[in-house]
């Protein structure tokens, strides 16, 4: 019973993993990543500052989104 468990519990975790993906909650780590290896010299944006900034963008630019 516990083996049916496990893999149910890997499998829904898989499956949010994939949907946050798809909606763009991991956004904010991919940032840190990608700033991490372009080297940049100054510190990266707070998460918060992050998600305004990325608003902002999509407001100014809306042709991008679908809603």
């Amino acid at each position: 019973m516990s083996t049916g468990l496990a893999a149910l519990s890997t499998g829904f975790k898989g499956f949010a993993r994939y949907l946050g993906g798809v909606l763009g909650a991991d956004a904010y780590t991919k940032y840190l990543e990608h700033h991490r290896q372009a080297g940049h010299r100054e510190p990266p944006m707070t998460e918060r500052e992050f998600w305004r900034d990325r608003t902002d963008r999509q407001d100014s630019n809306p042709q991008g989104r679908c809603c």
